[in-house]
């Protein structure tokens, strides 16, 4: 037993004088950290997010909290119209609503909320852009970009022949490989949607002066929405993943709430994300009170588009 215990000793003399045991393990953890669960494969704008959070920590600590989350509109509009009759019998009929949109000087939804992003977002969309460039080359990307538009398009055609009941249009575009994924992604989510009241149909705020195109209007789970249909090769199981498309379907409520042409009124809303490989679709629900958060992000956005013009 002695001999064990002289044998230990000697062992644990040599330890100590290994030289990286010198080094101080607590100061450079977080170094070693980094470096060990680094990965490279940052194919979008938020997976090359979230490294640089793991790498550098959340940006900007020694800003305070930004000031638009508690910010008020100078121009605040409800978001529920109370100037707005609604006929006690709606029109009976089977065809969702599907008005054109008009070309005008009035900005779109889409344009104001590009031109207001935050520096950050922008920053982060840049340098995913220049990732996609240095592996596909322009052309290459260009090329991805065109394709991807072209996949949301045939996506949202095919789920309006769904809607409209055209099976044998629908079918067909069913076994189109570039949108069957998404198509099978969401097919747990169409079975809670009902009375389709509107499909790719413009909508115009009459008081803000701003234009969009709704994809959906109808009940998911017995609650009218204004629903956006999203395609996406990442994962986005949270609402926060969605960035800016919640501020997007609370202008399109707020516009349908404020537009003549439409005899109802909406108060929630429903962003569903597919996914290509055909993975179960996220869908977030919108209750009436994120929706009118969203709707005041929405209107300082506006505000803010409008100062810049």
């Amino acid at each position: 037993m002695a001999g064990s215990v002289t044998l230990r000793g000697k062992i644990c003399k040599k330890k100590k004088a290994n030289s990286y045991e010198q080094v101080d393990q607590e100061k450079y953890k977080n170094l070693v950290y980094s470096v060990t669960s680094y990965k490279t494969s940052a194919q979008t704008p938020e997976t090359i997010f979230e490294e640089d959070n793991l790498l550098y920590g959340p940006p900007d600590k020694h800003r305070p909290p930004v000031k638009a989350e508690t910010k008020i509109p100078k121009n605040w509009v409800p978001l529920i119209n109370p100037n707005k009759r609604i006929p006690l019998l709606n029109s009976d009929s089977n065809l969702p609503m599907k008005i054109s949109l008009q070309k005008t000087k009035m900005p779109s939804v889409t344009r104001v909320l590009q031109q207001t992003m935050s520096p950050q977002q922008a920053f982060y969309l840049e340098r995913w852009k220049q990732k996609m460039i240095l592996e596909l080359g322009k052309d290459g990307f260009a090329e991805y970009t065109k394709n991807l538009f072209l996949q949301g398009e045939l996506f949202h055609a095919a789920l309006e022949s769904i809607f409209l009941s055209e099976d044998m249009a629908a079918k067909e575009q069913g076994e189109d490989v570039a949108i069957s994924g998404y198509l099978s992604s969401v097919q747990h989510v169409l079975k809670d949607i009902s009375e389709v009241k509107a499909l790719e149909s413009a909508v115009h705020h009459e008081t803000l002066q701003y234009l969009g195109l709704v994809d959906c209007v109808a009940k998911y789970r017995g609650q009218l929405c204004v629903i956006d249909w999203k395609t996406s090769e990442k994962p986005k199981p949270s609402l926060k993943n969605t960035f800016d498309n919640p501020l997007q379907v609370a202008a399109y409520i707020g516009a349908i709430n404020h537009d003549a042409n439409y005899d109802f009124q909406v108060s929630c809303g429903l962003i569903v994300v597919a996914y290509k490989n055909g993975f179960p679709a996220h869908p977030h629900f919108m209750d009436p009170d994120l929706c009118s958060q969203y709707w005041n992000k929405w209107l300082l956005r506006l505000e803010e588009y409008t100062d810049r013009n």
